[in-house]
C-alpha cells in the first residue's frame, strides 16, 4: 500500500493560494456591487387634499436619474376615504 506524502511547505503553499484566490473573488464581487451604484432623487413633490366628505386625496411626484443617465417619473395618487358612520 503506498501512501502519498505531502510535505509541510507544499500543504502551507497550497492553503496561501486557496486563500489568494478566495481574497480575491470576494474583492471583484464587493467592487462590482459598489460600481453599480443607485439611483438618485433629483426631485420629490408631496400633496394632499381633503374634500368636504371628508376623503383625504394624496399625490406623490418623484423623480430619479440611473447611473447611466436614464431619468424616470413617478407618480403615485392615492384616495382615502372616511369610515362609514353606523
Amino acid at each position: 500500500m503506498q501512501v502519498s506524502k505531502i510535505e509541510n511547505g507544499e500543504w502551507s503553499n497550497k492553503m496561501k493560494n486557496c486563500k489568494v484566490i478566495f481574497l480575491a473573488a470576494t474583492s471583484a464581487l464587493a467592487l462590482s456591487f459598489l460600481m453599480v451604484g443607485c439611483d438618485r432623487t433629483v426631485s420629490k413633490t408631496e400633496s394632499s387634499s381633503v374634500s368636504s366628505d371628508g376623503t383625504v386625496k394624496s399625490k406623490e411626484k418623484t423623480v430619479t436619474q440611473s447611473p447611466d443617465g436614464t431619468v424616470t417619473k413617478t407618480e403615485e395618487t392615492k384616495k382615502t376615504s372616511p369610515p362609514a358612520k353606523p
